[in-house]
């Protein structure tokens, strides 16, 4: 991860709904660091992946082609954040998805705010992804995968959904390898805060029929 002191725009704060909403509309995210107060990010450089930029490469096609797993929206968001909470994470030491992050997105999913995309093997829950959906713009926060390529293509089942929706964009916060192969790049703080109001401003609701 590429997040620096200089990404940090508040600290301190609570997890409340009032307070997870204000942040999100203005395009800021908290990242719990242990030993420190709650640290609130909005980073100079945003990654963003545009549908119109979105590159699904040959292997990936192919595994979309073949793959015989069952995409769901929010049928099992509990399960999804706790296996992204339980995911190692190369170079970082435990998870920022603590016991409080857990509670908090918990009850922003009843209320129809955070959302996830599930994908089964059978009955097995094997990839999911979440995130915050605030004023039809969408935020991904996590993934997690249990085989090879599911969380990739639980994400494409997460594009395929917002794009239905009218979204045109996703937001991905920080740049990984992963997410800049799929064609993901980086804007700046200013000009992702105008995309975000501008798409805020449309009223759009991505998920009002999951």
């Amino acid at each position: 991860m590429s997040i620096t002191q200089d990404d940090i725009v508040a600290v301190g704060g609570d997890l409340t709904l009032g307070t997870l909403l204000a942040a999100y509309r203005r395009g800021v995210f908290p990242w719990p660091v242990e030993g420190l107060p709650l640290l609130w990010f909005c980073p100079r450089e945003r990654a963003l992946l545009a549908f119109a930029d979105l590159h699904v490469g040959r292997s990936l096609a192919r595994a979309r082609r073949r793959t015989r797993l069952r995409f769901t929206v929010d049928r099992a968001f509990a399960a999804v954040i706790r296996a992204c909470a339980d995911t190692p994470r190369p170079g970082e030491p435990g998870t920022w998805i603590t016991p409080e992050i857990l509670a908090a997105y918990t009850r922003l999913h009843r209320l129809g705010v955070a959302h996830s995309v599930e994908a089964w093997r059978d009955d097995a829950l094997v990839a999911g992804v979440y995130g915050v959906d605030v004023d039809g713009a969408f935020a991904a926060e996590s993934m997690f995968r249990r085989e090879p390529d599911a969380s990739k293509l639980a994400l494409l089942h997460l594009v395929e959904h917002l794009r239905a929706g009218g979204l045109d964009w996703l937001d991905v916060q920080v740049m990984t390898p992963h997410l800049e192969r799929l064609g993901a790049r980086n804007v700046p703080r200013a000009a992702f805060l105008a995309l975000l109001a501008r798409t805020r401003a449309r009223g759009l609701r991505p998920f009002a029929r999951a």
